[in-house]
């Protein structure tokens, strides 16, 4: 039977998330601060905890420092949705936790589609080996790196100027994952690099001010009609799905869809790759899907693959949670599966 932890110092909370999934049959304890999370982590090898950011005594964020110091457990944190809110689940995702769902009471706990994303993120993540989950040093207070003023710019350049574009999706376990790719590039990289991860709208601003702190290329949160240029990277914005238009004029910009569609994420990785064919030459075109929950990007990867275009997958010796790489992996649409370390190879010395 599968040990769960609920960390949360309101009643109210730890009864919510304890009604959703006792029905599958969890042995659930729970806690009602950092401290006590800690001693009982120590104390219990539990399959997944359930982390509150604010709590008296101890908070959530020096609680998984602690905990992924003495004892790696699978822990998914529980956040508003809100921007302060933001920058604390990134740290937490800095020092080792694996995902975040929202709090009960920002979303209501009755819509299914929240409980079924909690379960969902619940049940994946007591499956990732313990071998998997290791403690990271806190995150460093990085100023963003100067680049030598002798180095290639892309100052001048237009979209009409892309030889090729870099298109990555990811989910649960991704964000540090993205953040080596962006503080990986050098000063002179010829390619736009577009980039879906599953969160929020109110975390993206966030996320892309932290990699554009630790990157010397400049990273964008998408906004419609956003020309894509080369060297650059760009995050989708929460809340929509990230496509592609070309202008009369030539030139590539983002073109925003606002409705959710078939899709149970937004932005969707799927809907990315799928709009970049109908822009870009399939061979100029690189896909590449990371660690996940779920199948988004697995048709778009097979879509490009199939249209002569070159797809990257996430190994499962690697990837935190091999969901969405290995749906498109059994599905064909997967040029080359590689661990983590060889993709970013690939990526970086792109020709």
């Amino acid at each position: 039977m599968k040990k769960i932890l609920i960390v949360d110092d309101s009643a109210l909370v730890r009864k919510q998330l304890t009604d959703m999934i006792k029905e599958f049959d969890y042995d659930i304890d729970t806690a009602r601060n950092g401290q006590e999370a800690v001693d009982m982590a120590i104390a219990t090898q539990y399959d997944v905890i359930t982390m509150d950011i604010n709590m008296p005594v101890m908070d959530g964020l020096e609680a998984v420092k602690q905990i992924m110091a003495k004892k790696p457990t699978a822990i998914l944190m529980i956040s508003s949705l809100t921007t302060a809110d933001a920058g604390i689940t990134m740290d937490a995702l800095d020092l080792g936790a694996i995902d975040y769902i929202s709090k009960p009471g920002t979303l209501n706990v009755g819509k299914i589609e929240n409980t079924e994303s909690i379960i969902q993120k619940i049940k994946s993540l007591s499956r990732i080996p313990t071998r998997r989950l290791k403690a990271k040093k806190a995150p460093p207070k990085r100023e963003r790196r100067v680049a030598p003023t002798t180095t290639h710019s892309n100052e001048n350049l237009s979209s009409k100027d892309i030889e090729k574009i870099v298109l990555i999706g990811s989910s649960t376990g991704g964000p540090g994952l993205i953040d080596q790719i962006c503080s990986s590039l050098p000063q002179n990289y010829k390619y736009p690099v577009c980039i879906v991860q599953h969160m929020p709208e109110q975390f993206t601003s966030s996320f892309a001010a932290r990699l554009n702190r630790n990157s010397v290329l400049n990273v964008h949160e998408t906004k419609n009609n956003m020309e894509i240029l080369p060297g650059n990277i760009y995050l989708a914005r929460g809340g929509v799905h990230m496509m592609f238009s070309k202008k009369t004029s030539g030139k590539i910009v983002v073109r925003e869809e606002k409705s959710k569609g078939k899709s149970f994420f937004q932005p969707s990785v799927d809907y990315m790759m799928n709009s970049v064919l109908d822009v870009l030459k399939p061979s100029q075109v690189i896909g590449v899907l990371l660690t996940g929950i779920g199948d988004d990007g697995a048709i778009g990867m097979l879509n490009i693959k199939k249209a002569g275009g070159y797809t990257l997958g996430e190994s499962e010796k690697s990837a935190t949670v091999y969901g969405m790489p290995k749906v498109a992996f059994d599905n064909g649409g997967v040029s080359e599966q590689l661990d983590f370390k060889q993709i970013l190879h690939k990526i970086i010395t792109l020709k």
